[in-house]
C-alpha cells in the first residue's frame, strides 16, 4: 500500500496519508520520499494524517522525526492528526507529543495552518 498525497491551495498545504503500519520498509520509505518531494517543490505546511496507521515502531517514529526536522530546517511546519489509540500511546510514552503539533483531525490541522 502506498502513501496518499493531497495538496490544498496550490501546494500551500499538503496532506500525506500513510496506510497500515509504519515499521520500516517500503511504507516508511515511501512516506519519507513523498515528504522530501513536497519539500523540494516548495511546500512548507505538511499534515500527516495517521488515521489508517494501526501500528508504529521506532523506524516509523524515526521517519516522522526526520520529516519534522527537514521541514523545521526549511522554516516549515508539520502537523499530525487522527492518531489512533495505539499510535497516540507511543507518542505519549516517548514524549513526542511535546515535539509534534498534534491535532484532533484533518480539518483542525488545516484550520490551525490558516490561523
Amino acid at each position: 500500500m502506498s502513501t496518499k498525497i493531497m495538496t490544498l491551495d496550490n501546494l500551500d498545504i499538503a496532506v500525506l496519508e500513510p496506510k497500515s503500519s509504519l515499521i520500516g520498509g517500503s511504507e516508511t520509505d515511501d512516506l519519507k520520499a513523498k515528504a522530501k518531494d513536497l519539500l523540494e517543490q516548495g511546500n512548507r505546511k505538511l499534515i500527516i494524517d495517521l488515521k489508517s496507521v494501526e501500528y508504529i515502531n521506532s523506524s516509523g517514529i524515526g521517519a516522522l522525526v526526520a520529516i519534522h526536522s527537514s521541514y523545521e530546517k526549511a522554516s516549515g511546519k508539520v502537523k499530525l492528526c487522527n492518531l489512533g489509540k495505539s499510535v497516540q500511546n507511543v507518542f505519549v510514552i516517548t514524549k513526542l507529543t511535546g515535539v509534534f503539533d498534534v491535532e484532533e483531525d484533518r480539518e483542525q490541522a488545516i484550520k490551525s495552518f490558516k490561523e
